[in-house]
């Protein structure tokens, strides 16, 4: 792996991580995992399985430490690795148009839909319960946050992109 690569996708975890940190829970503990638009930009900027694998096992062991929803813990680590590689098939799937940010809004915004519905449905194996129950968790928690990662994925992506081709930063 270049070093270069490896910086770059290291900033935008450490990024993800205190956006993680610093959002309040909405329901029950639970709250918007903004680390994913981080995942994704990096998915995105770098579309290798094997910085797929590191961002995924990153992002997980660390929204698993900075959890506090009852089975977060377990359910983060299960959801990252699963949302990454479901997302990065999306991506190759769609990446000959992926010339627009409107489309890297919208596999955010799809890519958050999934990681949700596999945290909850994890947490609810695990726990057995959800306080407030999966409608009300999706509906309070995740589409908020898949709007919240798709704006900041509209408004963050062309900054990065910009800065990525003017210093002829690290490329796959």
């Amino acid at each position: 792996m270049k070093t270069k690569i490896l910086t770059v996708l290291a900033l935008l975890v450490s990024i993800g991580t205190v956006l993680h940190f610093i959002m309040p829970p909405l329901l029950f503990g639970v709250k918007p995992d903004m680390m994913l638009a981080m995942m994704f930009l990096g998915i995105i900027l770098f579309p290798k399985w094997n910085y797929v694998l590191l961002l995924a096992f990153a992002t997980g062991a660390i929204s698993a430490l900075t959890t506090a929803a009852p089975g977060g813990q377990i359910a983060n680590l299960i959801d990252k690795p699963l949302t990454a590689f479901a997302f990065f098939l999306l991506f190759l799937l769609v990446r000959k148009h992926m010339n627009t940010k409107a489309t890297a809004a919208a596999l955010t915004f799809v890519g958050t839909l999934i990681s949700g519905i596999i945290f909850l449905s994890i947490a609810l194996f695990f726990i057995g319960f959800l306080e407030g129950g999966f409608s009300a968790l999706l509906a309070a928690v995740v589409l908020p946050a898949a709007v919240m990662n798709t704006v900041i994925i509209l408004v963050v992506y062309p900054i990065v992109e910009g800065i990525m081709k003017r210093s002829k930063a690290a490329t796959v």
